[in-house]
């Protein structure tokens, strides 16, 4: 595990604000809150879970108000979720303000799906997306079995 293990209900509460957010950004075209965003998840990705500005509102807000759970996970592929994020926010909002539309759209529409997703049916695209690619790609320095 890679850090300190996390409260899954942290990242769906986070799934669905995001979600929210990319349906606004959809409806209203209005880039600069896209960018919020990418903002958001770079924190998440590049920072870390914890500081990450949608997990101090769960602490905050959500948690207290949560029977305890033992339930854990590992927050590495979240991070890396995170990330994927990261780059379809960034590239929506490159194609918002650069006067491609088409671009921005289909960019936030990906992301809004990734998010949907971990909202409404707990399934997490990126987090499969780690497992897949860990699954599959050795790591740097490790001993084929």
């Amino acid at each position: 595990m890679s850090g300190p293990a996390v409260d899954p209900r942290g990242p769906r509460f986070a799934a669905v604000l995001t979600s929210v957010v990319l349906v606004v950004v959809l409806l209203t075209g209005w880039w600069p809150l896209l960018a919020a965003q990418a903002v958001v998840f770079a924190i998440g990705a590049f920072v870390g879970l914890k500081p990450a500005p949608y997990s101090v509102l769960y602490r905050a807000l959500i948690a207290p108000r949560l029977r305890p759970t033992t339930e854990r996970e590992d927050p590495a592929p979240l991070r890396f979720a995170q990330a994927v994020g990261f780059v379809f926010a960034l590239v929506g909002t490159i194609g918002y303000a650069a006067g491609l539309t088409w671009l921005g759209v289909v960019a936030t529409a990906f992301a809004l799906f990734a998010a949907f997703l971990n909202a409404a049916f707990n399934f997490c695209l990126g987090c499969e997306m780690y497992l897949l690619i860990r699954r599959f790609v050795p790591r740097a320095g490790a001993q084929p079995s």
